[in-house]
């Protein structure tokens, strides 16, 4: 079932709101306490909370998982703890009732790619709810008919959902206005035109016999800023030439 979601552009004086559904919400414990997430927070731009999955079963031994229907390896979370907790943090039952300005995403490496163009994109919504998978998966009910998202950050496995999680969170609230000391950085770094970074130096401008490119020692603004893109280009054709095409 393929439903349209609304794009809503997040109001930026409001702060925005992850919450990550886990099996492990002490993962998460001390992962936020550093570098630009704890300024972003400490700065009242964003408020991120774990919840732990259990806390929406209805059985005395809170289980989440069980064996997966025709049989085979390992186990697959159930539908019912995933839509009480979406339905709790966000009011929604199915996905078209997701409000506009909120997403729900599942971390799974059936996704799509997560990409700086994603990030963006999801860097606009007023609440993310982050549903992290694991053991064989999640009960395709889920994807069919609760989330608004599926996404992958590689093209590997992992044993869950929680590493993801931090990924896509790290890269979304750094796109956030005020997040960063210079407005202008995550406008100017890899992915943001379709390229790799330049390169980077700082002094000493000689070490070990290796000496930083004269250009960036004239001064010449304009020459420097061609570097820049060449220098971009010549690093993208040789680590990521698909990003070229």
């Amino acid at each position: 079932m393929a439903t349209k979601i609304q794009s809503a552009v997040r109001n930026p004086k409001a702060a925005m709101r992850i919450d990550i559904v886990t099996i492990f919400p002490d993962y998460f414990r001390e992962a936020f306490d550093y570098g630009i997430i704890r300024r972003a927070c400490a700065a009242a731009l964003v408020k991120i909370q774990a919840h732990d999955l259990r806390s929406w079963t209805s059985d005395k031994h809170h289980i989440v998982d069980d064996r997966p229907f025709g049989g085979g390896d390992g186990m697959v979370l159930k539908p019912e703890p995933l839509f009480a907790a979406v339905e709790s943090l966000t009011g929604a039952r199915r996905r078209e009732d997701v409000a506009a300005g909120k997403r729900v995403v599942l971390l799974s490496p059936q996704g799509k790619s997560f990409t700086q163009s994603l990030a963006s994109e999801l860097a606009q919504a007023e609440q993310l709810v982050l549903i992290c998978g694991r053991y064989e998966g999640v009960d395709e009910r889920v994807a069919e008919a609760l989330v608004t998202d599926e996404i992958s950050i590689g093209d590997y496995v992992l044993s869950g959902g929680e590493p993801a999680a931090l990924v896509v969170a790290d890269a979304i609230v750094r796109l956030l206005p005020g997040a960063l000391g210079n407005e202008t950085s995550a406008s100017t770094e890899s992915f943001s035109d379709g390229l790799l970074d330049y390169p980077h130096y700082t002094r000493p401008s000689e070490f070990a016999d290796m000496r930083v490119p004269n250009v960036w020692l004239n001064g010449d603004h304009a020459e420097i800023a061609h570097w820049r893109h060449e220098a971009a280009v010549k690093k993208t054709k040789r680590n990521r030439p698909d990003l070229l095409k």
